[in-house]
């Protein structure tokens, strides 16, 4: 997809400069992934996709009823074949599932095709922002400061294999963007 023109030209040649890499957000639930790389894919005129969008799609229901149903693993396992399908349409923003990055043949994919964005947020701010919708299958039922607390002593050693990692405090969308367009020109200088 061509950058659009409402892109300034600094982010045109930024988008350009992936050489069809995509750029993937991974992360904690709440985190922003998916509000923050819509902001993010619209001020580089790129496409942005969200993979758990993308699984329900091809799955025919919801991630949670294929939790609920399924199981994780097998959720997991069509996770990856929707990101792997993805992956091949080169350069876009793409907001990952929290544990997406978490499985090793995921991450190995991600870092090959695409720049990986760790948004990185305290605790407290993610427990807040996820508290706000009962849609997430990690936390039915559970207290989400102690949910969350538990996974980033899991998932934050392997989310800072990624390319980039950009803090995420309690801020407008737009000062998040701004930083990750920022590191991005750094790390693709």
């Amino acid at each position: 997809m061509d950058p659009s023109p409402a892109a300034p030209a600094s982010h045109n040649t930024l988008a350009e400069s992936l050489g069809g890499r995509a750029i993937a957000l991974v992360g904690l639930m709440g985190s922003g992934k998916t509000t923050v790389g819509r902001r993010l894919a619209a001020a580089l005129g790129l496409a942005f996709r969200d993979a758990d969008a993308e699984i329900e799609q091809a799955a025919g229901r919801s991630v949670s009823d294929i939790f609920a149903e399924l199981g994780e693993p097998e959720f997991r396992a069509g996770e990856r074949r929707v990101i792997a399908r993805l992956m091949e349409s080169g350069s876009m923003v793409l907001a990952t599932g929290g544990g997406a990055y978490i499985d090793p043949a995921t991450r190995a994919l991600l870092r090959e095709k695409a720049v990986t964005i760790w948004l990185k947020a305290d605790i407290e701010i993610l427990a807040r922002r996820v508290a706000r919708r009962d849609t997430r299958p990690l936390l039915r039922g559970k207290d989400p400061f102690e949910v969350l607390t538990a996974l980033a002593e899991k998932r934050h050693p392997v989310y800072a294999e990624a390319d980039i990692v950009v803090e995420t405090p309690d801020s407008a969308h737009d000062l998040a963007v701004e930083r990750i367009i920022a590191a991005l020109k750094d790390y693709l200088a």
